[in-house]
């Protein structure tokens, strides 16, 4: 038996280890439409799993409506980061239950998974939006991502020829750069790790 064999098979079970997986509540198969060419109408009855960042979270008495702002879905179905929702539209998911508007805030990353059912129009200013209606039967609030705030350079890390009357700067030799005259703060957003074993 060849040792490129076994070399392979662990290669294989590594690279499939270190995949991204879609949580178990969003797992399924899904018609591939966007929330904003469901505003078309005709798309009553589809299946769909949607996501972006909540607008506003708006609790009945029999359920809980959330206003979102559409984003594609990445490899986990998480909303992408940094992408708005463009051309995505916008959509309105409601599901039955109370859902504290401080927990579910603006700003946060949610996917649903549900069934479209007709449009709700909503002001927007003044312009009456029609927001496609998913019944959802799966909302997913997804941990806030880890903020880092600093330079791009390791903690500790200091670059002495970077900035400053006698160092490298963005300008040339002994431009107005960061290191010495301290340029302004990065706030660097990196994803959150995989989940353990994962």
């Amino acid at each position: 038996m060849s040792l490129y064999r076994p070399l392979a098979l662990v290669a294989a079970i590594a690279l499939l280890g270190g995949c991204a997986t879609v949580p178990q509540p969003l797992q399924g198969n899904y018609t591939v439409i966007s929330s904003a060419a469901a505003q078309q109408g005709g798309a009553g009855g589809t299946r769909v799993r949607w996501g972006g960042e909540i607008i506003k979270t708006e609790p009945g008495q029999q359920q809980t409506c959330f206003y979102i702002l559409a984003r594609p879905l990445d490899s986990q179905a998480r909303p992408e980061l940094g992408r708005s929702g463009g051309d995505q539209g916008r959509f309105v998911a409601c599901h039955s239950g109370f859902y504290d508007p401080e927990v579910f805030s603006r700003g946060r990353e949610l996917t649903v998974t549900g069934t479209i059912h007709g449009t709700v129009t909503q002001k927007v200013g003044d312009y009456d939006y029609p927001y496609p209606r998913v019944e959802a039967d799966v909302v997913y609030l997804w941990p806030k991502r880890p903020v880092y705030v600093g330079t791009a350079y390791p903690p500790g890390f200091y670059d002495p020829y970077w900035g400053g009357p006698w160092g490298w700067g963005p300008w040339g030799w002994g431009g107005y750069g960061g290191g010495y005259w301290g340029g302004p703060r990065v706030i660097v957003v990196r994803p959150a790790p995989p989940p353990a074993g994962k």
